[in-house]
């Protein structure tokens, strides 16, 4: 009961010294004004960069001969070990050779036949010449013998034409290389019978150094490379400048640097794409014909890039890169961006950001849009030297790149 009465006087004591406070006019003490949070952030600079195009493509032989049969016959010899390097004359098969030795001889002997009538053709003609003029033969005997005469002469021309025609074919019989280069496979052997008339292929050689690489260009990056140029934005080193490297099938880069050749004018209706043509030295004869590879074409640079770290560089739901920037009242604001490919650890933006502006890398998670922030700037990394590649135009959340939360949404306590 004691204890009862002293917490009903204690309680109106605490209660008379709060109405003796209200009376006076005095508050209870405000709790204290959240500070802003700090974030790092970086700020553009134009920098110049390579602009460097990644394409697929497949090598194609430097020369390409097929040898094929030009007379009719058996193939008695075979004169070469498939795979093997070949020169430009060297024979390859050799072609039943005695029915066209044969052959000339009866030319020539057709040859000799019509020479020796023209000789006594044309001794007939000229005693007859002198007849005529005494009138000891017709005028009609003497014509004939000058015909007979240009007659034989003919025939002479005819049979030279035989006997060059004969060579000819006699000398087909031998089958040699039209370029040097490697040979592949035989397609006959010993014993076959092969049509000249039919033009039976009996071997290929391929000249593979120097090698050609036909690469696929999409007519979109032509589009967008000649629209760049033509405001001022990138300068092209030409196409007898341009440098090309090769990414081989097992993913190990080719030693050899090659040179662009020419890019084709007729863009593809089936695939809206266009071929780019690069060649390469082979002395090794790594590349082969047929096989894929990428290639790297270095076709200018870009001298006003704006480079965003790709740390601060996100995406929304739509698959659109954001990013967050601080206006000059430290506000954050969120940007959509159009960034198609990245130089280094950062993506090239191509709008959506300006020279000057601030753009978050630290403390994303603690900020949303519209909110107030201190700004501290963050150390700039040194900017390696590799290329620019083609990229996706957004980049993918991790656990490196945060995703800035979606306007209006709020941002839960950083963990």
């Amino acid at each position: 009961m004691i204890q009862s009465t002293r917490l009903a006087q204690r309680l109106c004591a605490g209660a008379a010294v709060l109405l003796g406070l209200a009376a006076c006019g005095e508050k209870p003490p405000a709790a204290p004004a959240p500070q802003p949070f700090e974030v790092g952030v970086v700020t553009l600079r134009p920098s110049s960069v390579p602009l460097v195009l990644e394409l697929p493509g497949r090598t194609a032989p430097y020369l390409v001969a097929q040898v094929r049969a030009r007379v009719d016959g058996i193939v008695t010899r075979r004169e070469f070990r498939e795979g093997a390097d070949v020169r430009s004359g060297q024979r390859l098969y050799q072609i039943d050779p005695a029915p066209y030795r044969a052959a000339l001889d009866s030319a020539k002997a057709g040859l000799a036949r019509a020479e020796a009538n023209l000789v006594s053709t044309s001794a007939l003609a000229a005693r007859y010449k002198v007849l005529v003029a005494a009138n000891a033969v017709s005028r009609q005997d003497y014509d004939n013998a000058v015909a007979a005469q240009d007659q034989a002469g003919a025939d002479v021309a005819a049979g030279k034409a035989a006997v060059q025609t004969a060579s000819i074919n006699l000398g087909y019989t031998e089958v040699t290389a039209p370029i040097g280069g490697r040979i592949g496979v035989s397609q006959v052997t010993q014993g076959a019978y092969v049509q000249g008339s039919a033009a039976t292929l009996l071997a290929t050689i391929q000249q593979i150094d120097p090698i050609y690489v036909d690469l696929t260009q999409s007519s979109l990056e032509g589009l967008r490379l000649r629209r760049a140029v033509e405001a001022g934005r990138l300068s092209l080193n030409g196409p007898g400048q341009a440098k090309v490297s090769l990414t081989l099938e097992d993913g190990s880069v080719y030693p050899q640097s090659g040179a662009l050749q020419f890019t084709d004018i007729t863009v593809d209706a089936g695939t809206g794409s266009v071929t780019v043509r690069a060649i390469f030295p082979n002395p090794h004869q790594v590349l082969l014909p047929g096989m894929f590879v990428r290639a790297r074409i270095e076709q200018g640079v870009e001298d006003q890039a704006i480079l965003v770290p790709q740390v601060g560089v996100t995406h929304d739901q739509k698959g659109q890169p954001t990013a967050l920037v601080v206006g000059p009242d430290n506000k954050v604001e969120l940007r959509v961006l159009t960034a198609t490919r990245t130089f280094a650890d950062k993506w090239i933006v191509e709008r959506g950001l300006a020279e000057g502006e601030r753009v978050i890398v630290a403390g994303l998670q603690k900020v949303q849009p519209g909110a107030v922030v201190r700004v501290t700037e963050a150390p700039a990394a040194a900017t390696p030297s590799p290329p620019a590649t083609p990229a996706s135009p957004a980049p993918s959340s991790s656990a490196s790149t945060p995703t800035p939360p979606a306007p209006g949404s709020r941002p839960g306590p950083a963990k």
